[in-house]
């Protein structure tokens, strides 16, 4: 059942498009980005409160909208709790990094740079690149997935549409000026998500009868009450606890913002960013605890993922209308997402590929990057439609999986002297041909106990060549 009409669908989307090179043309091209450390780093001049906020709006992408709301629906009060705290925690963490990478390397732009200065080895520095550029890939990807589902599922718009035009509206207005475009739109949208939020919300548990109504379905479709129920922790919050500290460790986007904020203002920035996004998910999982609710009969349309329950919910007790300002508030938070990744992967791109151009050179061959990483995002996400039973949340936990293979390697170097390139070179390659692909198999007989057993695997064999193969120390 289509709850708004293509055309206003259509409508909404050219609206949004415009919306967001409205407000990119008019507060970023006001100084031309003609330098490369403008277009990567914002020429290192970012405030706390713009940079908390374009840290939060970034980690509000696809799993923060539609898991934690999935995670309440099924699992109840654990779900989320497992959700929420280590997303929380993944954010809060850079309140250490990012001003140790600073100390480190004052003028750098990406963590693989860091990661072939500190330990001098090109070997190091390639099997760093794989999953850097691999998590921006997804990053593209999934908001693509979860946004063309969104707007398929309230429109009837085929997918094989939708997600080329999103794709095409983030890319448009990120090229006008990189990191500078993302951030000012990260504020943009972030602001959108809690006006809009505040609207709906509170309107969507008035319909439904109040807390009430939201407390009979704090147990989720499982009926598991106990917010620390041993079930959920083992099969679901071990791995979305290492997935999501991993995910941000690994995510270039962060590394990023890391080297654009003022020295100064990064610890907060950080904590401003943690606790700005924490309110999101934690709100919008009270969508997850009606849709449980039996007495409401919210139910699913025949093959939608169950991510989308939280906008079947709105969609359900409140008029189309208000389902479209819902939409634009879920939106906001994938266009975040998905022009940091074009932005971080340019900033890989300029730094660990092609570096060494003149400024003119390097912006022109950003902005190719971009262009190149949306097309491969929309042809992996437009793959995915044709998997059988796989859903948004395998795909972040295969990425995140692959994250966790340079997660403990990372925070080694930049707080351990005797890591060494030896050390992290067969830790992470060992990790990945033997960590992932078990990983994967796990999901495929969908065994919980194989599922996080590869996931521990993976952090312990790359932590663990590491400790084994340290540094010499000089006899000097």
């Amino acid at each position: 059942m289509n709850f708004i009409s293509s055309a206003t669908g259509y409508a909404f989307l050219a609206l949004f498009g415009l919306g967001m090179l409205a407000i990119t043309y008019f507060f970023a091209r006001l100084k031309r980005s003609h330098t490369k450390d403008d277009f990567l780093v914002a020429d290192r001049k970012v405030g706390w409160f713009i940079g908390g906020s374009s840290i939060a709006a970034s980690w509000i992408w696809a799993p923060a909208l539609f898991i934690s709301v999935q995670m309440a629906y099924e699992k109840g009060l654990a779900g989320i709790f497992w959700f929420t705290a280590p997303n929380i925690l993944a954010l809060a963490i850079f309140a250490f990094l990012a001003p140790r990478i600073r100390e480190l390397l004052p003028e750098g732009y990406t963590l693989p740079q860091f990661i072939k200065w500190r330990l001098q080895s090109e070997r190091a520095h390639k099997i760093y690149l794989f999953p850097y550029f691999f998590y921006q890939l997804m990053a593209v990807t999934v908001q693509l997935f979860a946004g063309g589902s969104l707007i398929s599922l309230l429109t009837g718009i085929p997918l094989l549409v939708v997600m080329p035009i999103l794709a095409l509206i983030a890319l448009a207005y990120t090229l006008i000026s990189g990191l500078k475009a993302s951030i000012i739109t990260d504020f943009v949208q972030i602001a959108t998500i809690f006006i809009i939020g505040a609207i709906i919300l509170p309107w969507t548990w008035r319909m439904s009868g109040g807390m009430s109504a939201i407390s009979a379905g704090f147990g989720g479709l499982a009926g598991i009450k106990n917010i620390l129920d041993p079930g959920v922790a083992f099969s679901f919050g071990i791995v979305t606890s290492v997935g999501l500290l991993a995910g941000a460790i690994s995510d270039q986007q962060y590394w990023q913002r890391s080297f654009a904020i003022q020295k100064k203002q990064l610890i907060k920035s950080f904590v401003f960013g943690a606790i700005l996004f924490g309110v999101v998910p934690v709100a919008l999982s009270t969508l997850g605890f009606l849709g449980a609710n039996t007495e409401l009969g919210i139910s699913l349309p025949e093959g939608a993922d169950a991510s989308m329950i939280g906008v079947q919910t709105v969609a359900t007790l409140l008029p189309s209308w208000a389902t479209v300002l819902f939409v634009i508030m879920l939106l906001c938070g994938l266009s975040s997402t998905l022009d940091s990744g074009l932005s971080a992967t340019s900033s890989l791109w300029i730094t660990d590929v092609v570096h060494g151009k003149s400024d003119r050179e390097a912006v022109r061959s950003a902005r190719w990057v971009m262009i190149g990483i949306t097309i491969l995002g929309l042809l992996v996400a437009l793959g995915t439609m044709y998997i059988p039973h796989f859903g948004l949340q395998h795909l972040w936990w295969i990425f995140n999986t692959i994250a966790a293979c340079v997660m403990v390697p990372t925070v080694l170097a930049l707080y351990w002297d005797r890591l060494s390139a030896r050390g992290v070179f067969w830790g992470v390659l060992t990790a990945f041909i033997i960590g992932v692909p078990l990983f994967v198999y796990a999901n495929i007989i969908n065994n919980p106990t194989w599922v996080v057993g590869t996931t521990l695997f993976v952090v312990a064999v790359s932590t663990g060549f590491c400790v084994a193969m340290p540094k010499k120390l000089s006899l000097s």
